[in-house]
């Protein structure tokens, strides 16, 4: 292998480079990898490679790879490169050989028809690709045509995966990255060619047209995050979205209230698109002479029922024409609403533009216009009806809705009232706490108006438990807290009190409940949060330890994970023996798994004897026990499937989607899929996680009925009905040797002791992944087990409701249908 290297390695200057010097070897066995990497040289081309003989032999293409069988693409043989290069991404310097970006493109195995030492050697190569991107049958040879290198040539063969080029170019449809967000070209490149918006939006899926459809919501941040991103006027208005159904055309606000009755117009509109379904998603805005977005008059739009000042501007299109786009590309369903609404009339509806000018730049320029900021979504994501960080919100003053719990009275020549007392709720115990008064923003008519909807509210004590006193609370009338008010501020006290705030009007969008301070998630650097709560009691050695180099985590990082995440993380604790991974010298240095409790001597450690738990076991509980136990150097906690409750009776198994590590991940997601449709045909509810590493869990919650050899027995011939069912793909086998290609379901983690990492914790591998809960609807979405780490975990726990909210409480037992079905008696 060394004489292999020896071009590439003189080609090279690894001290100025990033490229890999090449010593690393294969390691375990798995099936051959391939992987394509996108390269902006002096020319941008693609390099295709495949491992054969402990070295990657490599080919440039100078188009890409066509899946049109009538295509061929030349491909000029070069050096051979390393295995390492497989997931090689970045900049090699100017002025060294390759200069330029690369990216990894494609990835996954390949399998060769015949002998590939045979078929290299003669020029002629046939083999099937099982990657992100590419499938199939591939026939790749040698030409006789002149050239300083050898000039081949890449056929894709007439099987199921092929595509026309005049229809289909897999190298413009999917220009990025399989391994992260990178991308060398802008996206915009890869949008469809502009046809009618039905034409554009093609792609989609077939689907009927939901009555309801739940928005995407915004994440505030507080600087830009990296990446490629679209950004758009933030308005200042109502969130509406429009759902159009032939001549049937409703606008609905966030929450689903219907208030088209509200806006004839936008309805007549919306009518005249002549479109026979659609859901459309944008932002009721009322503009002033200006032209500036007016929340007030927005206000007093609705208060006197006339939407003359109105303006729909609409920027999604997660629906038409009888297809489901939500998971098409950003751009892809932008373009088609851009082509939907070319010819809609301009006064009540608009297309809401993205501007392609640096961010620091249009937020500098949106703020000196008093706008209120930008909405930045990133390029390529979909659309999904939740709070996400694929869309983020840039505010140029802080701003917040409040809840109102009272009033004073007015003073000298104003009329109405004099100020509102705002309230939000604790984040913790869900409480309304005072959050200070807002007594200017008011006009006279605002004043009459509000006034009037105040009196009925007043009720005779307040809705707080800690209301102010003194002079804050003299000659306050108190109301029932219904009513939403949107107030800007210039501050807010360490009490939680606002200062300088000026009332912009109420909003009847939204309800009362539930409304607490929005915190901005950090753009680029989601660490940057405030010290937990409790983390300061702990007695931490050699805090500045560095733990992962490759990031430059130290001891401390580790700690304040923990402390952070330490109300997620201590429910999958709870009652549950755990192991521990310590490792007492960072990652480079030696890891210990520890299952019994001593010499740990961590506080309030719950520890038991082989005569009470079968073996010797610990529970941790408590956060200063979770705390204690990163002192003493842990990183990863692995729990068994029962409980200290009955430890002869689990209450749960688990299936570990364990895979070759040459795999794509797309492999992943199809045996996570075919596993989830056995379990719901055998009618058991499933809770998925990912590993941290490369694989998948899926958590099968049980009431405490069946003992460890009865679960044990049934987890195991899943996996065998699964592995007979495909062989190809999965195996029943544990050992590398068993899964070269395939994908091992792990069932051993099911015997008394056996342990699987617990949810939220942290791995011990570069970049410190975690094992993290997901919905079942995004797995599609996923880009890979190791997706969430130690910097970007609290950004999700933040945006994302609990997957696992109803684990515990499921009631599902293996009843002997189930047995049957499995084969068992």
């Amino acid at each position: 292998m060394a004489k292999a290297l020896q071009e590439y390695q003189r080609k090279r200057d690894f001290g100025a480079s990033p490229e890999p010097r090449g010593k690393r070897g294969r390691g375990k066995a798995h099936a051959l990898r391939y992987c394509i990497q996108k390269h902006d040289a002096s020319h941008l081309h693609y390099d295709f490679r495949l491992e054969l003989d402990g070295t990657l032999k490599s080919w440039a293409l100078p188009k890409g790879p066509s899946l049109d069988p009538s295509v061929k693409r030349l491909a000029v043989h070069v050096e051979d490169h390393p295995l390492d290069y497989a997931d090689f991404e970045g900049h090699i310097p100017e002025g060294h050989y390759g200069a330029g970006d690369v990216i990894v493109w494609d990835r996954g195995i390949w399998v060769p028809e015949g002998d590939a030492r045979q078929g290299y050697a003669h020029g002629k190569l046939s083999f099937r690709l099982q990657g992100e991107k590419l499938s199939g049958l591939w026939h790749l040879f040698r030409t006789r045509l002149a050239g300083k290198k050898e000039q081949w040539m890449l056929v894709k063969s007439q099987d199921g995966e092929a595509r026309s080029e005049a229809q289909y170019s897999v190298v413009q449809a999917q220009p990025d990255s399989v391994l992260s967000d990178r991308t060398l070209l802008p996206r915009r490149a890869a949008k469809l060619a502009p046809r009618t918006a039905r034409k554009r939006a093609s792609a989609g899926r077939k689907a009927e047209l939901p009555k309801q459809l739940q928005p995407q919501l915004a994440t505030l941040v507080d600087s830009p995050p990296s990446g490629e991103w679209h950004y758009e006027i933030k308005f200042d208005g109502y969130r509406i979205l429009a759902r159009i159904q032939g001549d049937d055309v409703r606008l609905f606000t966030r929450n689903g209230h219907d208030w088209s009755a509200k806006m004839p117009r936008q309805v007549a509109a919306l009518q005249a698109l002549g479109v026979d379904s659609a859901w459309l998603d944008g932002e009721m805005v009322a503009n002033d002479e200006n032209g500036k977005a007016d929340f007030q008059a927005l206000q007093n739009a609705f208060d006197s029922a006339n939407d003359e000042p109105l303006t729909y501007y609409v920027f999604d299109l997660p629906y038409l024409g009888g297809e489901d786009l939500r998971q098409l590309p950003l751009q892809q369903r932008r373009a088609a609403l851009r082509q939907l609404l070319a010819h809609a009339p301009s006064a009540p509806l608009r297309f809401s533009e993205d501007f392609d000018q640096p961010v620091d730049a249009l937020l500098d320029s949106a703020c000196r216009l008093e706008l209120e900021g930008l909405i930045g979504k990133r390029a390529g994501s979909p659309y999904v009806g939740r709070r996400s960080a694929d869309w983020i919100k840039l505010k140029c003053k802080q701003r917040q809705e409040f809840v109102i719990v009272g009033f004073t009275d007015p003073k000298g020549s104003r009329s109405g009232f004099g100020a509102l007392l705002l309230a939000l709720h604790d984040t913790d115990s869900g409480e309304l706490r005072y959050a200070g008064k807002v007594g200017t923003g008011f006009s006279a008519t605002t004043l009459a108006t509000l006034h009037a909807r105040l009196k009925p509210l007043e009720i005779a004590k307040p809705a707080l438990p800690r209301p102010p006193t003194g002079a804050e609370a003299r000659g306050v009338h108190w109301l029932k807290p219904q009513l939403l008010a949107e107030v800007a501020y210039a501050q807010m006290t360490r009490d939680g009190v606002v200062r300088h705030s000026v009332f912009h009007g109420l909003r009847d969008d939204k309800p009362a409940m539930a409304i607490d301070l929005e915190h901005a998630m950090p753009g680029n650097n989601p660490r940057t949060h405030a010290l937990p709560k409790g983390l300061g009691k702990l007695r931490l050695t050699h805090p500045d330890r560095v733990i992962d180099a490759t990031i430059g985590a130290s001891k401390r990082q580790i700690a304040e994970y923990y402390a952070d995440i330490s109300p997620w993380i201590l429910p999958q604790l709870k009652h549950r023996p755990v192991a521990l991974v310590r490792a007492p010298d960072g990652l480079g240095g030696e890891l210990f798994f520890q299952k019994h409790a001593d010499p740990l001597h961590l506080p309030h450690l719950l520890a038991y004897d082989k005569a009470e738990a079968g073996q010797a076991a610990m529970v941790i509980n408590r956060p200063d026990t979770l705390l204690g136990a990163v002192q003493m150097n842990m990183l990863e906690l692995h729990t068994w499937n029962a409980t200290d409750k009955d430890f002869d009776k689990p209450d749960r198994f688990v299936l570990d989607l364990d895979p070759d590590p040459a795999l794509p991940w797309k492999a992943m997601l199809e045996a996570t899929q075919l596993t989830l449709t056995l379990l719901d045909e055998l009618g058991l509810k499933v809770f998925l996680k990912t590993s941290g590493g490369k694989g998948m869990h899926l958590v099968v919650p049980l009431t405490r009925r069946a003992n460890w050899d009865e679960v044990k027995a049934f987890s195991h011939a899943i996996v065998n009905y699964l592995a007979e069912l495909f062989p190809d793909r999965l195996s029943a086998v544990s050992g590398p040797k068993n899964r070269v290609g395939r994908i091992f379901i792990d069932y051993l983690r099911n015997g008394k002791g056996a342990t699987t990492v617990c949810a939220y914790s942290l791995r011990a591998r570069e970049g410190l992944p975690v094992s993290v809960p997901i919905w079942r609807e995004e797995l599609a979405q996923l880009k890979g087990a190791n997706q969430w780490h130690i910097g970007n975990l609290r950004q999700r726990l933040v945006e994302v409701d609990d997957p696992w909210a109803d684990l515990a409480k499921t009631r599902q037992s293996i009843t002997a249908r189930m047995r049957k079905q499995m084969g068992l008696a």
